[in-house]
């Protein structure tokens, strides 16, 4: 049975953060499910990027799904103000399901309580509110949780969440295809 990935899609995600691991993921056989949290089909980026969603979020959070990804950007802070990211990131944790947030998305980790104690990394623009943050770490690792710094750090990560969910046979043939 394939894993499954629950890719959260918001107005002003960062295309690069999303679209690369979708595709790496994708690459390696892995269903990921871009779910809009507006409802609508269309959801546009921060460079004006505009992608269709797969679903809306309200039609696919109850299904099962294997990892949940959380893009960054500055559609974050719709992200955090719907509060549904934070809630589904709860519910994955207890389920010992994996969270991968990349750029300013682990503030919605924190919003959901999940960073106490746990090695993380975030785009430097959110470290005066997540103070430990490891700012050198492209892709970190911890328990449940990937983060990653963002955008120039994505192909990194969407080999890790390829990695996780597959193995490192899959992670390596995919670098291998794309010639990484």
């Amino acid at each position: 049975m394939s894993k499954r990935v629950l890719c959260l899609l918001g107005p002003g995600f960062e295309e690069i953060e999303t679209l690369t691991p979708v595709d790496l993921l994708r690459r390696a056989g892995i269903e990921v499910v871009m779910a809009s949290l507006t409802g609508e089909p269309w959801v546009t980026g921060r460079c004006h990027i505009t992608v269709r969603a797969d679903a809306p979020l309200a039609e696919v959070a109850g299904q099962p799904f294997d990892l949940l990804f959380i893009p960054g950007g500055p559609g974050v802070k719709g992200l955090r103000a719907d509060g549904r990211p934070a809630q589904l990131a709860q519910q994955f944790v207890q389920a010992g399901k994996p969270v991968a947030a990349i750029c300013a998305a682990p503030t919605v980790l924190a919003d959901a309580g999940l960073l106490q104690g746990r090695r993380f990394t975030a785009h430097f623009s959110v470290h005066s509110e997540l103070p430990q943050a490891l700012a050198h770490e492209k892709v970190v690792v911890d328990g449940p949780l990937i983060t990653s710094r963002g955008a120039g750090t994505a192909l990194e990560f969407g080999l890790e969440l390829v990695r996780q969910l597959a193995g490192d046979a899959a992670a390596q043939e995919v670098a291998k295809a794309i010639m990484c």
